[in-house]
């Protein structure tokens, strides 16, 4: 894993500290990105002055030493850790190791994250180390501007990503209306179905995830509704699905909104007018440009038709009643944002574009794409169609 080591440098000299210090596992996000590293167990990483150095379990060290960014690779038992469990227990005996590690590095001063454990930081402070909170969340900055390889990383899983939202699009082509609900071979096809479908569609490809999104009707307007029970025709499914590469543990981000038959006016309307935003929001992105002005721009033109967003109505349940994008990478909601009081883009941020249309008890349209932010525009990752209706 390549860091930004200047900006963290530079970050850490602001700070006054001597170092930056995780005690996480490796499905912590900022510490696979600092270690390089992935592990079930919690283990530590120490950032001083352009090197990493990694304290880790008897059981990890052969792989630590081989798989991980460390510069330097120090196991428990060489800071006398059975000793200290018998005397103290097995964790206050491993946060002693930590603080006799970073001790150890002359790291008289570290920053750390603001969920950093409480016993690992009382530890620190015995061995006089003083510990400093990282409230500005230097690491999740730096993870934003994304390098080539990673950009190369959140490819590959999107176009897996666009072959489980062509799995789920050609159950609901291939479905027949049977009494006002919609049927797969000779069975109703319901959420939980076509989400099967979809998993089955990401492992084949190397991926994964915890759940998505297959919602119909009224539950396509809930936010973050998983949707349940049958599908049905001319009305809304809201397809989103984001699921993270098993071997590069980048993710990938996109949604789709189908009909099976013929919508309703509303709906298409909203549809189109969903579309719209959408190229709004594209034309506007580029390196310099906020992402509070890449949201204005889709809320122009819903405003415009007189749709309520969270610029005039910071407490609307309908309408477009959340941001237009956020950063995609080892966490699948990130750095930057796309909405009120976003930030300035960077070339190398991979951020979604999904503005959305929404009444609750009726139904919802969202479309999403992930782009890459380029110095004059961007770089679309997302090639999938965008057609509402299918036959």
């Amino acid at each position: 894993m390549t860091i930004h080591s200047t900006k963290l440098d530079s970050h850490l000299d602001e700070k006054g500290a001597d170092g930056y210090l995780l005690d996480a596992d490796g499905e912590n996000s900022n510490q696979y990105y600092l270690s390089g590293y992935h592990a079930p167990d919690n283990f530590a990483t120490l950032y001083t002055e352009g090197d990493i150095h990694l304290l880790v379990s008897e059981l990890e060290y052969t792989r630590a030493k081989t798989d991980s960014a460390g510069d330097t690779v120090r196991k428990l038992s060489e800071f006398d850790y059975q000793t200290k469990a018998e005397e103290y227990g097995p964790e206050k005996a491993r946060y002693r190791a930590i603080a006799e590690f970073v001790a150890e590095l002359e790291a008289s001063t570290v920053a750390v994250p603001v969920e950093f454990p409480v016993g690992t930081a009382d530890a620190l402070r015995e061995q006089d180390v003083t510990v400093v909170p990282d409230y500005d969340n230097v690491l999740s900055g730096l993870r934003a501007v994304k390098t080539d390889t990673e950009i190369e990383h959140i490819r590959e899983t999107q176009k897996a990503n666009e072959k489980a939202v062509a799995v789920a699009e050609d159950l609901l082509a291939a479905a027949s209306v049977q009494d006002g609900r919609l049927y797969y071979d000779g069975e109703v096809l319901t959420s939980e179905r076509v989400r099967k479908h979809i998993e089955i569609a990401l492992l084949e490809e190397g991926c994964g995830l915890d759940n998505c999104i297959v919602a119909c009707g009224a539950d396509s307007a809930r936010a973050h509704e998983n949707g349940s029970g049958p599908l049905e025709p001319g009305k809304p499914i809201t397809v989103d699905i984001f699921p993270m590469n098993k071997r590069t543990r980048y993710n990938g981000d996109v949604t789709r909104t189908f009909v099976k038959g013929e919508p309703t006016e509303r709906i298409q309307e909203w549809y189109e007018l969903t579309y719209e935003a959408y190229q709004a929001a594209l034309d506007t992105i580029e390196a310099g440009v906020t992402g509070e002005t890449v949201h204005d721009a889709v809320c122009d033109v819903y405003e415009r038709e007189g749709y309520p967003t969270l610029r005039t109505d910071e407490s609307t349940e309908d309408g477009f009643f959340h941001s237009t994008g956020h950063g995609v990478g080892l966490d699948v909601h990130e750095k930057p944002s796309l909405g009120l009081g976003g930030e300035e883009l960077q070339a190398g941020n991979v951020v979604t574009v999904e503005p959305g249309l929404y009444e609750q008890g009726t139904g919802g349209v969202r479309i999403e794409d992930l782009v890459v932010v380029t110095e004059d525009g961007y770089e679309n990752l997302t090639d999938y169609p965008t057609e509402l209706v299918l036959d």
